[in-house]
Formats: C-alpha cells, structure tokens, sequence
C-alpha cells in the first residue's frame, strides 16, 4: 500500500506542477473593441484590426475583435487581461455596459487607448478619468516632431529621442492629474496646436486597481505597419496585462 501511496503522491504533485506551468504559460487575451456612434469613423480601423490579430498570432497571444457592446458583461469580460478602444467613438455602452467595464477595470484589469478613443463617452466622467483627457479638436493632418519624454518606461524604450511623422494631432481638454507622460509634440513644428509648450500625446496611469495607456498617434493606415507604432503599442497592450514586454 506504501508503494501505490508514494506513487498517488509523486502523480499528485507532477500534476500540480502542469497545472503551475500552465498557469504561467496561459496565454494573453485581449479584446479589441472598434465600435463608433456618430460622426466620422476612422478608415483605419481596419488596419489596426489586422495588426492586432497579427500581433496575437505572432506572439501567442489570444485576440478578439468585434464592434457588438453585448460582450461588455461581467461574465464575459473575465476572460480577458486588456481592453483595447481602437479609435471607438461616441456614446458606445450603455449603463450596464459600463458598470461591467468598471468591475474589470476594478479586478485589474488593463486598458489600452487608441487614437480617437478620446471621442468616446464624453458624458461619462469616469470614463475621463479612466483614459486621461478628452479631445478637443484637431487642425489638418501633417508632419511634426514629437518627443520621448520617458525613456524608462517598456513602451517607449525601443523609441527614438525624437521622430517625425505625418499623423492627425489631437489637441486635448479635461486632462488628468495622475497621468504619467511618454510622449509630446512640438507645437512648433506644425500649425493648429492649442495646448502650448508642453503637449502630450501618449501617457500612462495605474487607475482603481486597473493599468491604463493611451497613444494618439494612429489615424492613417500606415501607422499599423509601422515598427515604431506597433511595438510602442504592443509594448503598452503587454505593460496593462502586467505582462513581461516582449520587445526591447
């Protein structure tokens, strides 16, 4: 008896460190979630989709895309490490809807905004603080510099000093006090600019138990074949799932 004794054991164990391993090993699962009410609806949407559901296949990662707010349910929202609004906009969720957003966002849960993910739910202030800022308008696409202003942050290690690109820039309002900046654009080297010496464009916050990062580079398609876009989003996508950043 002994002998089948210490063999249910050693199985006992070899299984509880599969479970372990699985554990650690359980892939990523993000939801990204396009959906628009109203007004202008960014074109790019596509290719941010397409880049999203590359990057899941290339990494391992299980990625979800979809326009339908029904999944916004307690339930159903357990299954994913991050949330990603890819340039959504309007009022997107009803009250239920954003009561299932908060208890994820309350479990620790990440967020990931994109782009015009600052046009969505102006009429939800916790929503305001939750993404950092709200837009406020925007002159015509064109070419400026932008500035990394942390380099120790995973998102923004593989970026340059400084860049140039051809984007849509955001002005913003109802900017947040517990944003934590990565990048701004000089207003200098570009016209239609409202927000003066110092104007962020991306940034990063830990909010109510949950991780959030927005970037609001990303109105063209050719943002999302672009290597310094994806891995900077990427990069933000893993920092909100708490995840080690694949990218150095």
């Amino acid at each position: 008896m002994k002998k089948y004794h210490c063999l249910f054991i050693v199985l006992a164990l070899a299984g509880g460190m599969i479970g372990l391993s699985y554990t650690r090993a359980k892939a990523l699962k993000v939801l990204v979630f396009s959906r628009t009410v109203g007004g202008y609806r960014h074109a790019s949407i596509a290719a941010g989709k397409t880049m999203f559901l590359q990057l899941g296949k290339k990494y391992g990662a299980l990625v979800d895309t979809t326009e339908d707010p029904s999944v916004f349910t307690v339930a159903r929202l357990r299954a994913y490490d991050v949330i990603v609004f890819l340039s959504t906009r309007g009022d997107i969720l009803d009250s239920s809807q954003q009561q299932a957003f908060t208890a994820f966002i309350h479990r620790g849960g990440g967020f990931v905004g994109i782009h015009a993910a600052t046009t969505t739910e102006y009429e939800w202030p916790w929503y305001n603080k939750l993404i950092g800022a709200y837009f406020d308008g925007h002159p015509e696409p064109q070419r400026a510099l932008y500035t990394v202003t942390d380099k120790d942050f995973p998102v923004t290690r593989s970026l340059p000093d400084t860049f140039s690109r051809v984007d849509e820039i955001y002005n913003f309002r109802s900017v947040q006090d517990s944003l934590h900046y990565l990048v701004t654009v000089n207003e200098k080297t570009y016209t239609g600019g409202k927000m003066g010496d110092f104007h962020p464009v991306s940034w990063y916050h830990s909010f109510e138990g949950g991780r959030v990062f927005y970037i609001g580079l990303g109105h063209f398609d050719a943002a999302y074949s672009d290597p310094l876009f994806v891995n900077a989003t990427w990069n933000g996508v893993l920092w909100a799932a708490d995840r080690k950043t694949l990218h150095p």
